[in-house]
């Protein structure tokens, strides 16, 4: 019986590690499509939405059966709490990809006012620390845990620059204010996804140490 019950909790970090990555592709997809003006891509970002709220759905249920039925206590019961709170974070991650789509759905057809340089830094930078916090839930690693959230600090300061020089480019470019705002949403939308990475990592350390920590 326990060794049923084993199979389950592995499940979990297995059906997380799963939803995580494809969350990250899209994310990654999203800005290639931004980047690119590839209004094509953007069925692909939809497709793995579908995807990761499928599972989303599997890991509730997963969890919530192995509460009825098994009654976990310690550390198996933070592994189930802990899930379930990174499977929310997954999904808000994943609805910010969609956002990002909806941007170059609007965008794809116009000239873009300048090379996108803070973005795609950006971009870069959410998608390392969603792959990282994944990987120090799965391998319960405090230490890259708090490494990963600590690159939070990087994306704010990235995103306050941009914030900072686009709100300047409004001012007499009144032609690309739509563009300029929309490049604000979507920098404001990866500052997010950076939020919820870190709020992974908070939880894979209350999984792997029992201790809350908040960065």
């Amino acid at each position: 019986m326990r060794k049923g019950y084993d199979a389950k909790l592995k499940e979990i970090k297995d059906l997380i590690l799963e939803m995580g990555n494809i969350v990250a592709d899209e994310i990654e997809v999203a800005m290639v499509a931004l980047l690119t003006q590839n209004a094509e891509l953007l069925g692909r970002v939809r497709d793995l939405e579908a995807q990761s709220d499928t599972l989303e759905h599997r890991i509730e249920d997963l969890c919530i059966s192995l509460v009825a039925l098994q009654q976990p206590v310690a550390k198996d019961l933070r592994l189930i709490t802990s899930a379930l709170k990174i499977a929310t974070d997954l999904e808000r991650i994943g609805d910010h990809g969609v956002n990002i789509a909806d941007v170059v759905e609007k965008l794809s057809k116009e000239d873009y006012i300048k090379p996108l340089v803070d973005l795609p830094k950006m971009g870069s930078l959410v998608n390392k620390m969603i792959r990282g916090s994944l990987s120090s839930f799965v391998h319960e690693d405090v230490e890259e845990a708090c490494k990963v959230a600590q690159l939070d600090d990087e994306v704010d300061g990235i995103y306050e620059t941009m914030y900072m020089e686009l709100l300047d480019m409004l001012t007499g470019n009144r032609d690309y204010m739509d563009q300029i705002i929309n490049f604000l949403f979507v920098g404001r939308f990866l500052e997010r996804v950076a939020d919820h990475a870190t709020n992974i990592c908070e939880a894979s350390i209350y999984h792997a140490s029992g201790k809350r920590m908040e960065f």
